[in-house]
């Protein structure tokens, strides 16, 4: 008898993970959010042009430790190898388009390897190659941070989609390809919330404004948006679907494959008396 075989990930998320995604979340959310969350009288808003600085520090300090976190839960050798390749082969397509037009196809390769390597692993890859890209293409700076944990939720929330067991074929890809529609505008809508305070009064008319109600604020930020990356976001969106339903069947099997070889988590069985034994039977599958 035979249990069944459950998928192999490179990161199985404890406890200890789990608190640390918690916390990072939280503070992520703060962090982007902060200018529709802290009331105009508060001391925060005193300080609109030192806050996203103070939470870029704030995150990398966070990130780190989940990183450090998820990595001591049980990030072997054979997995941080995969990392390694993952994410240069991420921050090496990340330059090919400069983001002219949002044509960046490091996005459709996070979300296929969340899929596949599950929302744990998928965190530290898309930090760790938002990471690797920024020190490949000079784009080190305060947004660093900012996008090193929006790539992070980005490529973890590949991994926490459903039917991850059973699910294939044209089903998966168009889960896969709608994911990485919707998640591209997410992302860049995030990014825009992180840098829309820095501006300042060099447009006054979609500015935030630290003395302004929420709903103000929010009229100001959608302006923002649509004036200045919509067209962005629209290119990096239809790239991604593209992307995933074009490349996505083959990169899927190359990555299931090395995963299945790489044997992150060896499954127990229990092989009746006259039962070949098990590197028999997968030497005859293969």
């Amino acid at each position: 008898m035979t249990t069944p075989r459950r998928r192999s990930r490179p990161v199985r998320l404890g406890p200890r993970s789990l608190a640390a995604l918690a916390l990072v979340g939280a503070v992520g959310v703060i962090a982007f959010g902060w200018p529709f969350l802290a009331p105009p009288s508060s001391a925060l808003n005193a300080h609109a042009q030192d806050a996203p600085w103070l939470f870029a520090g704030l995150l990398v300090l966070l990130v780190a430790v989940v990183t450090a976190t998820i990595s001591e839960s049980g990030l072997g050798a054979k997995a941080v190898a995969m990392l390694g390749v993952l994410a240069a082969t991420g921050a090496a397509l990340r330059p090919i388009g400069a983001g002219t037009a949002g044509i960046e196809p490091m996005f459709f390769l996070m979300v296929l390897s969340g899929r596949v390597l599950g929302p744990g692993f998928g965190f530290v890859l898309g930090s760790v190659t938002m990471f690797a890209s920024a020190l490949l293409t000079g784009g080190v700076g305060p947004w660093m941070p900012f996008q090193m944990l929006a790539m992070g939720w980005f490529t973890m929330g590949a991994g926490l989609l459903p039917g991850p067991e059973r699910l294939r074929g044209r089903a998966e890809l168009a889960l896969l390809a709608g994911y990485g529609f919707l998640a591209a505008f997410a992302y860049g809508t995030a990014m825009n919330m992180a840098g829309w305070p820095f501006m300042g009064a060099l447009a006054s008319g979609v500015a935030f404004d630290p003395g302004g109600t929420v709903p103000a604020n929010l009229a100001r930020f959608v302006s923002y948006c649509v004036a200045t990356s919509l067209g962005w976001d629209l290119g990096r969106a239809l790239v991604t679907m593209s992307l995933t339903l074009t490349l996505g069947p083959a990169v899927l099997r190359a990555l299931r494959r090395a995963t299945r070889r790489a044997a992150f988590e060896t499954a127990v069985t229990f092989e009746s008396p006259g039962e070949p034994p098990r590197a028999a039977r997968e030497a005859v599958d293969r």
